[in-house]
């Protein structure tokens, strides 16, 4: 058998496999002896070795998503006390904000989905905003992930938060390209309550608030 593993196929884009010497009776164009799609079509021999491999590899993937569907939950005491429906109120950037979250456990208890929007309820002035985060945590590096995405676009969801806990309060930073930006979750269990503080820096390179939010559960 004359061996030759330097050539492609002439009459379609296609990677080199074992070679052999045979004219290909379903591509006579077709002038190299190592023609991966020529070989399948070609000798029943080496089809099924091929078929055979497939087999192999198919075993090993399923193999493979059984693992990934046998996935751990995560489950985390403190994130899960902000899961339900709570009334925002506060400050952000110096105007009133009176928003509704609803947050809840998705993605096989993998991620808080945290929706926050505009309630119905406020007044006509208020500027409307509508976002929703993904919070999760990251057992490898060990730190939490929060990915926002709101309705200014993906330019603002390219950054994720990392944070780490210190007592009730969860604190992430977002290294944005202008700058740092801090946000901190911080559950009260006296009143199962949940106060959110945001800071950004100015101009000068100070720490100022950006938002400062408090959460109590919605009763309607």
């Amino acid at each position: 058998m004359v061996i030759s593993a330097s050539l492609r196929c002439t009459t379609a884009s296609s990677k080199l496999i074992a070679p052999f010497n045979e004219a290909h009776p379903r591509n006579p164009s077709c002038r190299v002896e190592a023609c991966y799609l020529c070989v399948i079509r070609s000798t029943p021999v080496r089809t099924s070795s091929f078929l055979r491999l497939i087999v192999v590899l198919v075993g090993l993937g399923g193999r493979a998503l059984s693992g990934a569907q046998n996935l751990e939950e995560w489950n985390d005491a403190l994130v899960d006390h902000m899961t339900g429906t709570w009334k925002l109120e506060g400050q952000i950037m110096g105007h009133a904000a009176h928003h509704e979250v609803q947050a809840e456990w998705v993605l096989n208890h993998q991620f808080l989905r945290i929706h926050e929007k505009t309630d119905l309820s406020a007044p006509a002035s208020e500027r409307r905003y509508e976002a929703i985060w993904f919070l999760g945590y990251d057992s490898v590096s060990h730190r939490y992930v929060l990915h926002l995405l709101d309705l200014f676009g993906a330019r603002f969801s390219e950054t994720l938060g990392y944070g780490t806990r210190e007592g009730n309060a969860i604190r992430f930073v977002f290294e944005y390209p202008d700058g740092p930006f801090h946000t901190a979750y911080r559950w009260a269990p006296q009143s199962d309550s949940w106060q959110w503080l945001m800071e950004q820096k100015d101009k000068n390179a100070k720490w100022v608030s950006f938002a400062d939010l408090s959460l109590k559960r919605s009763r309607r």
